[in-house]
């Protein structure tokens, strides 16, 4: 016999503050409420905030069917500075001086990374290689041979620009690594970049703006959070 679904088997959206992993957030969620099973769908990295889709208990037989839903994000590339993790986090390993860049210019580029494109992991991420994960074979100074990865950037579009920042907004599939976007741009405009802020803003149906902060929700007991949880039998059905 099925075991009857009771109000905590669904997702709950998180807004995630910066510094903690996505793991972190899981975990503080689990053992302040109590759960047995709790899961995300999509890594963030612990600088960047946003939305992180998170499923409970069995809602958690849910998690790679909203893992592979598209993403967006909005953030911000630093043109001139290279580094080796490709974002803020990173070693710089180079500074050139940045031309003299119009938007229009830099919105011709990034039409030439829309559509179908491939990416090359970076070595600081948590993509596994033999079972390792780049990120600790960086750790020891190693560099490994990564295959190329296909991409679709649905849209790339510039929000604000005043050099050597470009903010901008970007819809991907899932897997796209959006500091080796902005590091791909960089070298195409001769003078490096790297991402120094991440937000993602939206995971398939589910947008941030109905996320809730993780200080709140850990003011909350169990049964205070069962209002914002989207009860499992809303994600089986159509949106």
């Amino acid at each position: 016999m099925t075991p009857q679904l009771t109000p905590f088997d669904g997702v709950l959206l998180v807004d995630k503050p910066p510094l903690l992993t996505s793991h972190d957030v899981v975990d503080r969620i689990r053992r302040h409420f109590g759960f047995h099973k709790v899961g995300h769908c999509g890594t963030l990295d612990p600088a960047a905030t946003g939305l992180l889709v998170i499923v409970l208990e069995r809602a958690t037989k849910l998690q790679e069917r909203l893992m592979i839903e598209d993403k967006t994000y909005e953030g911000t590339l630093k043109l001139g500075i290279a580094t080796d993790s490709q974002d803020a986090d990173g070693e710089v390993i180079a500074e050139k001086n940045v031309p003299p860049l119009t938007a229009a210019d830099l919105e011709a580029v990034f039409k030439k990374f829309t559509g179908d494109i491939q990416q090359m992991p970076p070595m600081v991420s948590a993509k596994k290689i033999a079972g390792v994960p780049l990120y600790k074979l960086a750790r020891k100074g190693k560099t490994v041979e990564r295959e190329l990865r296909n991409v679709h950037i649905y849209d790339f579009r510039l929000l604000k620009f005043a050099l050597p920042d470009a903010e901008f907004r970007v819809t991907c599939t899932k897997g796209t690594y959006v500091r080796t976007l902005c590091h791909d741009i960089g070298d195409q405009l001769g003078c490096g970049g790297h991402l120094s802020t991440l937000r993602r803003t939206r995971s398939g149906r589910f947008d941030v703006k109905d996320a809730h902060k993780l200080n709140e929700l850990l003011l909350l007991n169990r049964q205070e959070l069962q209002p914002c949880i989207i009860p499992i039998l809303k994600l089986i059905k159509p949106a």
